[in-house]
């Protein structure tokens, strides 16, 4: 079990995985139920994968619950510019171009402020 006695509190972190798209109710009913009591969902994504594109990862349907309490003001204000440059190209063009922009640079910082400045520019 999980259950523990931690002093002074503690956390649990599962990974869990769920096949949806099964033409199945009760699967449904269940991916439901379970999504509810996440905070945080990655999606992946079967077009991608087909393409060979890899992380196959639905990055606009990807994310984290109250992601405003775990970024800093300036991160956070990149992040949203990030996905509105994804949203505006389509999700496979949008992640074989965030991939081909992650290879340029060294650290997040630098890819965040990279995206953040491309948008400012438009």
């Amino acid at each position: 079990g999980a259950a523990r006695n931690i002093e002074g509190g503690g956390s649990l972190s599962i990974f869990a995985t769920c096949l949806v798209d099964t033409g199945s109710r009760m699967d449904d009913v269940i991916y439901e139920e379970f999504k509810g009591t996440g905070n945080s969902e990655m999606i992946l994504d079967r077009k991608l994968q087909e393409r060979r594109t890899f992380p196959a990862i639905n990055i606009p349907a990807s994310g984290t619950r109250r992601e405003e309490m775990l970024l800093a003001p300036e991160v956070m204000r990149q992040v949203i510019l990030l996905r509105k440059m994804l949203s505006a190209v389509g999700q496979i063009e949008g992640t074989e171009l965030l991939l081909q922009r992650l290879g340029k640079t060294k650290t997040n910082k630098e890819f965040l402020a990279a995206i953040a400045k491309s948008m400012e520019e438009k």
